[in-house]
């Protein structure tokens, strides 16, 4: 009942009170209907308009994707701009004589990463005459890995069109790069780290092509030191032979004995990276120079990485008795960690059974005892024998 503007409830009026519950029920049931019904609605909406949205896109597909190929190369162009301009990249220079001459070139990774010293920039000369393979000798943590991969990365960077980090460059375009670099293995399928080394230098060794660029980081490290060397020494002259691949190729490697190559081979330059040695310290200079290292400084090495004083001790006491005894068979001499070929016998290893088997009958000789016509025997022997060996 109304009375003043107010509304007052009369105990004898309930039909009242039912017809307003009665509207209050209603209006409920009206909301709930509302809100239950609103999440189907949106989602009938949301894919009403997915669909259109997919119809469009279908219909302009050609034309979307094609907009986004030019974006993406609009995208590169300003990231290889932006990386040139701020870490002054230089624009590469071609030629077609297959040469790759670089002056004072730089990794573009690792340089960013040195943020405590300077980054010591190297030059390089390759081609496929007097420079195909250089064979790179010197320490561990040295950079010869670094060296040889910031090579391969300006070369890369050159033919993809972008400005390269050095001073100059002058590339040729190379097929392939091939890479022989780190150790890993693969103990599900029972590879060893060696068998996964031989399986990548073999495809190496099938597809490299005289215009091809290889990288090879420390052949045969993964089985006995002869076996190793005698087939990181069979590979260096397979690839440096222009027959077979005569490829430009960087080679770094602990072998020492593969720097007496330069000589024997045609195409082969020894260098090395250069190291300061002071006390027991040595400190890692990173510039590359012509020339062949002697020594691998694996003990400083262990003891910039921390190993307790009595192993790096005794270490050092191991390696001076073999470096004074001869521990191979075949008579090779290790002198301050190289061999040294100043006796015949410590090349023993690197020609032909046919030249082993005579150099052991002359040994077998016995001067005092012997006579002249067994000695013209023996002479005419060794003679013919020697003969089939040049045949």
């Amino acid at each position: 009942i109304e009375k003043n503007n107010r509304l007052y409830y009369d105990q004898d009026a309930p039909e009242l009170e039912d017809f307003e519950y009665d509207a209050l029920t209603r209006e409920l049931k009206e909301l709930e209907a509302t809100i239950l019904g609103a999440t189907d609605k949106l989602a009938a909406m949301e894919y009403s308009i997915f669909q259109q949205i997919r119809e469009y896109l279908a219909q302009n597909s050609a034309r979307i994707q094609e907009s986004a190929a030019y974006l993406a190369r609009i995208d590169t162009y300003i990231s290889l701009a932006t990386v040139a301009v701020k870490n002054r990249y230089v624009c590469p220079d071609f030629c077609t004589d297959g040469r790759i001459e670089i002056k004072n070139g730089r990794h573009p990774v690792v340089e960013k990463f040195i943020s405590d010293s300077y980054f010591v920039p190297n030059d390089t000369t390759l081609d496929t005459d007097k420079n195909r393979l250089l064979l790179i000798t010197g320490p561990n943590m040295a950079g010869k890995s670094t060296y040889m991969r910031q090579v391969a990365l300006i070369s890369l960077m050159a033919q993809i069109g972008s400005f390269v980090p050095a001073d100059s460059a002058l590339v040729s375009v190379v097929d392939r790069i091939f890479t022989r670099v780190g150790a890993s293995d693969d103990l599900a399928s029972g590879q060893s780290t060696f068998m996964l080394e031989m399986n990548e230098v073999a495809g190496i060794l099938k597809n490299a092509t005289r215009d091809s660029l290889i990288i090879l980081d420390e052949i045969g490290r993964g089985t006995s030191t002869f076996d190793g060397l005698s087939i990181a020494w069979a590979v260096t002259e397979y690839i440096a032979k222009k027959k077979n691949i005569g490829a430009k190729t960087l080679f770094a490697t602990h072998y020492h004995e593969l720097s007496e190559l330069e000589g024997r081979l045609d195409g082969i330059k020894n260098y090395c990276i250069t190291v300061k040695e002071h006390g027991d310290d040595v400190i890692f200079l990173r510039k590359i120079m012509r020339g062949s290292a002697d020594k691998s400084f694996g003990i400083a090495v262990a003891h910039l990485a921390g190993l307790p004083k009595p192993v790096l001790e005794r270490a050092k006491e191991i390696l001076a008795t073999l470096e004074e005894a001869d521990i191979s068979k075949s008579g090779v001499v290790l002198t301050g960690g190289k061999a040294k070929p100043a006796k015949a016998e410590q090349t023993l290893m690197f020609v032909s059974s046919n030249t082993q088997d005579i150099i052991q009958k002359l040994k077998a000789v016995d001067i005092n005892t012997l006579t002249p016509i067994s000695a013209l025997n023996i002479l005419c022997e060794l003679r013919e024998q020697a003969k089939r060996e040049n045949e």
